[in-house]
């Protein structure tokens, strides 16, 4: 775009967008006008004249990818996914943060038509507009290798606007170092420069230069001055010209400061922190509408003459775009048949016909379920091509690396230890916990690969709120979490988790997985990836475990069953079983030795390894409740804290685990320490069934 095309109709639809703004919190009461006011001229320029995207498709798969990452101005974007005829219409505006309807406080993917994720927890955005970028350029390398670089089908830029809050988050600054490092040329970062948080002007907690941060991540800097004079539609043909120089530069992505005062043009509350996020007042919408040549008796009005511009020109620009892309489209798919089954399979969300055959079987013998998870990904690589991912620099601790397989990295960034292609697989994320559930979680939402990312399981808690986004975004990420207890030993209580088992359980729509030995995390990864609309957290021991002998007459059940979430592995001996021992991961063997002294002594014992409580829980009535009998007594054995457990086991139960801290200690004294063994778990079922206080 050489020279920005502006009419009267764009300034007349910019002013109604700042105006709808204003109306929309005061009608509901609350809400957070000021953003959505003084950003209105940058989002009506990327929806209607810079990115490549088709209201009538909001899943094009040609689209530009745009990230609100300042999810309280969720205005700003509703307003103008009205004015382009993606399906909300002004009677939704007028419905904003009310029950039931399109334009909730914060963008919601899956609710809201054109909503790529859902943002709110402010920084998240920035990470998945990484991710984002991420995906676009390992779509490219494995639908369509041979591609000149920027002209693939499978290119598209992503835009995301990021405020002064956001970029005082950690999560942002993760993100945005790791995408200088990747050089991720396809990501545009709007930084809306206001000076104004909620506790008023930021020079109170963040004073630092933004710009030379960003050139010491590695990022192309530009500015554009809003508040420097002048009309508004000189600065957005300038903003234009920056966007079009980021477009440009496809080694760097691309940061613009983009400085405004917020709020403006509002008669009197321009640039105060109180328009940041409440209802502005009568006296003050009255006075901008006056301001604008807007009627002040009038709400929601949009002139039919606005609204058809706008929709014809978004509709106009799409169908010039597709018509492109499709015809490029259609050569890849006539010129890589393979690669186009692969994408069908893939958008279909249908299991990888070799998934099943590649799964390893492990024999009887001892294995850490981390070690056990690492050779079935590297065994599974071929079968799904569409899989990567990596680790939060853990990756010979968490097992996350496809063997063979080349680093995600420019070239000039590898390593002795990590070569580096472009169909690069292994995600190398850095310390960068929080970041890396941000990423995988675009990944998940683009929808062309699978991610995965791995750490330490008390490391969680660096990353809860993208595990927690994931969840609600009902995107399929797989978050891979190693050292799982304390059996971690001598590393100590800082790297021992205890309670985070219990707390991931919390989250509504995670499946939380814990293998009890190695052929149970082969199933266990099958099954995950048989799942594309819910994330899953897959928990794995550090120290060597059992591999159970399950071949036939062994007496315990195949691990294929652990797809149901709990099964019976080792039923009663002589009779009907007494007592029902259900454990997981490292504590599935101690059950197994438990039922050996329990049967010594003429109790029927029977074993239920539990790798996932969730999706036991989706299984019919029937088949649960014979797998926990309610004449029998159970107890459960988890070595993290019992919280949670007594749903499970009852009121005439008994759940042993870990209710505190561990030490700086070998991990088999902590066991014996904390009552997990064999023979404590033999007794505290005795007990049980002789109704005995615990």
């Amino acid at each position: 775009m050489s020279q920005l095309d502006w009419t009267e109709l764009d300034a007349k639809a910019v002013d109604t967008a700042r105006v709808l703004a204003a109306d929309a919190v005061e009608k509901v009461g609350n809400g957070h006008p000021g953003t959505a006011i003084s950003l209105a001229p940058v989002a009506y320029l990327l929806y209607q004249k810079i990115m490549r995207h088709d209201p009538g498709d909001p899943a094009w798969l040609g689209r530009d990818r745009f990230v609100l990452s300042i999810g309280h101005a969720s205005l700003l974007q509703y307003i103008q996914l009205c004015l382009a005829g993606y399906g909300v219409e002004p009677a939704d505006l007028a419905a904003f943060r009310t029950a039931g309807s399109l334009t909730p406080g914060h963008p919601e993917v899956g609710h809201t038509p054109g909503v790529e994720c859902t943002t709110g927890p402010l920084g998240a955005g920035v990470s998945n507009a990484v991710g984002f970028a991420m995906a676009a350029r390992r779509a490219q390398a494995l639908y369509d290798p041979g591609a000149t670089p920027g002209q693939s089908v499978f290119d598209h830029d992503v835009y995301v606007l990021a405020g002064d809050g956001c970029l005082q988050e950690g999560i942002a600054a993760e993100a945005c170092s790791l995408a200088g490092t990747l050089e991720l040329g396809n990501l545009i970062l709007l930084y809306d420069d206001n000076h104004i948080t909620i506790e008023g002007d930021t020079k109170i907690a963040f004073n630092e230069d933004v710009d030379r941060r960003f050139e010491a991540h590695g990022w192309h800097v530009q500015q554009v001055d809003f508040t420097a004079g002048g009309v508004y539609q000189d600065k957005v043909a300038e903003l234009a010209q920056a966007i079009e120089a980021a477009r440009r530069e496809r080694r760097r992505p691309s940061y613009i400061r983009v400085s405004t005062v917020i709020g403006w043009p509002l008669p009197t509350k321009a640039g105060h922190h109180s328009v940041h996020g409440s209802k502005l007042g009568p006296t003050e919408v009255a006075g901008l509408k006056t301001k604008l040549g807007f009627d002040p008796e009038q709400s929601f009005v949009i002139e039919q003459a606005v609204l058809d511009h706008t929709r014809a020109q978004a509709a106009v620009r799409a169908r010039a775009a597709r018509q492109d892309w499709e015809d490029r489209f259609a050569a890849w798919a006539e010129a890589n048949p393979e690669s186009k089954a692969l994408l069908d399979r893939v958008r279909a969300q249908t299991a990888p016909p070799g998934l099943s055959a590649a799964l390893p079987h492990f024999p009887p013998g001892r294995k850490s379920t981390r070690a056990a998870s690492g050779e079935v990904l590297s065994a599974i690589a071929a079968a799904v091509p569409e899989l990567w991912g990596g680790s939060a620099d853990l990756a010979g601790s968490n097992n996350t690396t496809m063997r063979g397989q080349a680093s995600f990295l420019p070239p000039d960034r590898a390593t002795a230890d990590w070569p580096a292609g472009a169909d690069g697989r292994v995600i190398h994320f850095g310390v960068r916990e929080h970041a890396m559930g941000g990423i995988l979680n675009a990944i998940a939402l683009d929808g062309l690969t699978r991610a995965y990312g791995g750490t330490f399981l008390v490391f969680s808690d660096y990353m809860r709120g993208a595990v927690r986004l994931a969840a609600l975004s009902k995107a399929a990420s797989v978050f891979v979490w190693s050292h799982d207890s304390i059996g971690v030993g001598e590393d100590g209580p800082t790297h021992q988790p205890v309670e985070q088992i219990a707390s991931l359980r919390l989250i509504p729509g995670l499946d939380v997985v814990r293998p009890g030995d190695a052929n149970e995390v082969a199933a266990c990864w099958a099954q995950i990836l048989s799942f594309h609309d819910h994330p899953a957290a897959l928990i794995l021991s550090r120290q060597d475990l059992p591999v159970l002998d399950r071949a036939p007459g062994s007496g315990l059940a195949p691990a294929e069953l652990a797809a149901r979430g709990a099964y019976n592995l080792a039923e009663a001996v002589g009779g009907r079983p007494q007592v029902v021992l259900v454990a997981t991961g490292s504590e599935v063997a101690l059950a197994l030795e438990a039922k050996t002294l329990l049967e010594a002594d003429g109790l029927p014992a029977r074993v239920v390894s539990a790798p996932c409580l969730e999706w036991f829980a989706a299984q019919p009535a029937a088949y649960r409740a014979a797998v926990l009998p309610n004449d029998a007594v159970l107890v459960s054995v988890e070595a993290g804290v019992t919280y949670g457990w007594a749903e499970v086991v009852t009121t005439a139960g008994r759940s042993l685990g870990v209710d505190g801290f561990g030490a700086s200690a070998a991990a088999g004294q902590l066991f014996l320490q904390h009552g997990l063994t064999a023979a404590n778990i033999a007794r505290t079922a005795r007990q049980a069934l002789d109704g005995q206080t615990p």
